[in-house]
């Protein structure tokens, strides 16, 4: 008799648990991150995928169902909202398919110095403020208006404030930024009930998701969304100690925010992409001051709360190794992107559970029997004794269809424990 939907759910979600825990679950779990794989794969354009939220959530559905993974990324990690949301506020920091890019190109991020080297003293005095009032109309080309408002602090003067305020709102600029600010709500908040819904009926067919919560390195706040790299690494040596400051203060923001998710979309697994850490960024020396002490603290400060960090260790983390043993075993799920997994089972294999292994270019230029053979060596060296999840280096975009098969069906050919 074949399975229930629920039954499917407890069974995968169990292996999942069981990994995690560094325990041996029946068989090695896969975890896949389609990403725009799942356009390519139905047919449908990177551009359609962004506008007509529709067509993106069959595609999805369609490689869920087609490649059955035990865990499967969601898809609002690929595409965050509407195309159409990005072109009401005039989104300046990415560029997406149909709007500065081709219609099957990935959305790329535009690096800037969006915030200055000396705001840092305006920015720990008041985050909120400063984001409101300068940080976003620098991202926004239709909230520009916003820079005009007072400091938010103005309406401490109480039953004067709100009328003072409710006064300068009704400036042109900053109406219009507000009516854009509304717009965009209406049809952001539709996608994202597009998304539950699309996460409780794949759970419902037996699919768990792989997180519903994201949280950003400290560091990584700072570098990829204010300072930009090069201001960044630049601040390591020309204010140190605001820069550590800075992460300091945004900290308990970052665990709050991660924890609301989490919850609301009752999934214990939180996202964290990690970008400026990886070997050759910066010297283990920086990595000790400057990084290391604020992820850890995130990641503490999750499972405190009873989450568990799902960090994607993107480029190499070889050097970086020995650190993730500071981390309490069995609460961390280390997705690695070109981290050496045969190293990284030996040193950190007792302490976490290690995800990844399939290197994309072999999904793409790979043979069937190569990709059979490099998952049967993946198994049996990186998934022995257990804490081993299945998943590729990096999303699934340009990887063949029939390699994808191949190594699906490899792995639950080779993964069996039991």
């Amino acid at each position: 008799m074949a399975k229930t939907g629920e039954e499917l759910f407890a069974e995968r979600s169990q292996r999942i648990d069981d990994a995690v825990r560094l325990e041996t679950p029946d068989r090695v779990p896969i975890l896949m991150f389609f990403s725009y794989f799942a356009s390519r794969y139905a047919g449908i354009t990177y551009e359609e995928s962004f506008y007509d939220q529709g067509k993106w959530l069959a595609a999805t559905e369609k490689a869920i169902v087609d490649f059955e993974p035990d865990l499967y990324f969601q898809p609002n990690a690929a595409i965050f909202t509407s195309g159409k949301v990005h072109e009401i506020l005039g989104n300046k920091q990415i560029k997406w398919p149909g709007h500065g890019l081709g219609p099957n190109t990935p959305f790329q991020f535009v690096e800037g110095e969006y915030v200055k080297a000396d705001e840092y003293d305006a920015f720990l005095d008041d985050p909120s403020d400063f984001t409101m009032r300068t940080y976003l109309p620098r991202i926004f080309t239709a909230l520009e208006g916003l820079s005009m408002l007072p400091p938010f602090k103005f309406m401490l003067v109480g039953y004067a404030g709100a009328p003072m305020m409710s006064g300068i709102i009704s400036l042109p600029p900053i109406a219009d930024a507000l009516r854009a600010l509304n717009e965009a709500s209406l049809i952001s908040m539709q996608w994202t009930a597009g998304y539950m819904e699309f996460d409780n009926r794949m759970a419902a067919a037996g699919y768990p998701v792989s997180t519903s919560a994201i949280a950003i390195a400290p560091f990584d706040v700072i570098s990829d969304f204010m300072r930009g790299m090069r201001g960044a690494m630049l601040d390591m040596y020309r204010c140190p100690d605001k820069l550590l400051a800075a992460q300091e203060k945004i900290l308990p923001t970052l665990i709050g925010a991660a924890t609301a998710m989490a919850q609301m979309g009752n999934n214990n697994r939180v996202f964290i992409p990690l970008h400026r850490g990886a070997d050759g960024f910066m010297s283990l020396e920086q990595f000790e001051r400057f990084y290391w002490p604020g992820l850890k603290a995130l990641f503490l400060g999750l499972i405190d709360a009873g989450l568990i960090p799902t960090p994607l260790f993107e480029g190499e983390y070889d050097q970086r190794l020995e650190y993730l043993k500071e981390l309490p075993a069995g609460k961390v799920l280390g997705m690695f992107d070109r981290t050496d997994l045969f190293k990284a089972k030996k040193v950190i294999g007792d302490s976490m559970c290690i995800l990844g292994g399939m290197p994309l270019s072999l999904l793409q230029t790979g043979t069937p029997e190569q990709v059979r053979e490099h998952t049967r060596r993946l198994i049996e060296e990186v998934g022995e004794g257990g804490g081993f999840i299945m998943g590729s280096s990096t999303v699934l975009d340009e990887a063949k269809p029939e390699l994808v098969k191949a190594w699906v069906d490899a792995t639950r050919e080779y993964g069996q424990y039991t």
